[in-house]
């Protein structure tokens, strides 16, 4: 059985958000045709407590993109963005939800970022979704969404990991592309055996 995941599709992440990925709000209407060519779909959202360690602003000197090294690894240094219960962090208004039938909030420990809709960056702290999906019988993965060398692709790659097959539907997936990061996403997920095909083979 498949499903449709739609990753990450909030107003911080499209044009005029806090961090916007270029061309975002471009892909709305695409994976709303997709949504009607599926029986089951998920969302994912980002969903920070204010302050998040993840974004600069909590820490003195640090800038946008900066880095910083946690116990978990390397963490890149955000914009705040989809803060819990402001505008920022809500669905596209154009985005089609009312076949939502679950939705994972990520992000929500102040601590730790989560890019990966199965997992915190902790690599070890569990949202929940493989045992929904387990459960409910899937066991094929299209993800569409923002951004595709972030979220998309932890979220890809994580799946493979626990067993899924995943396809990453391209022309329904941007990305914010830091310093060659959409290219590395590609060949990443390419290696872990993720498929890549268009809405219209879908």
């Amino acid at each position: 059985m498949r499903a449709l995941i739609i990753v990450d599709m909030q107003n911080d992440f499209c044009p005029g958000g806090r961090l916007a990925v270029p061309g975002g709000d471009e892909i709305v209407q695409r994976i709303n045709k997709l949504t009607e060519c599926f029986e089951h779909v998920l969302l994912t959202q980002d969903w920070h407590p204010p302050g998040h360690l993840s974004f600069a602003s909590s820490h003195v000197g640090k800038t946008a993109f900066d880095t910083i090294e946690l116990d978990y690894g390397t963490q890149v240094l955000w914009p705040d963005h989809c803060v819990q219960d402001t505008p920022g962090a809500e669905f596209h208004p154009q985005l089609r939800v009312d076949k939502a039938e679950f939705i994972v909030q990520k992000g929500t420990r102040h601590g730790v970022d989560s890019y990966s809709a199965f997992f915190e960056n902790d690599k070890r702290t569990a949202t929940g979704l493989e045992k929904y999906l387990r459960e409910r019988g899937y066991g094929t993965l299209y993800l569409a969404g923002l951004a595709a060398d972030f979220c998309v692709k932890f979220s890809a790659l994580d799946a493979r990991l626990q067993g899924f097959d995943v396809v990453v539907i391209e022309d329904a997936v941007r990305g914010i592309d830091v310093q060659g990061s959409l290219d590395r996403a590609w060949e990443e997920m390419d290696a872990a055996g993720v498929r890549v095909a268009s809405a219209d083979e879908v």
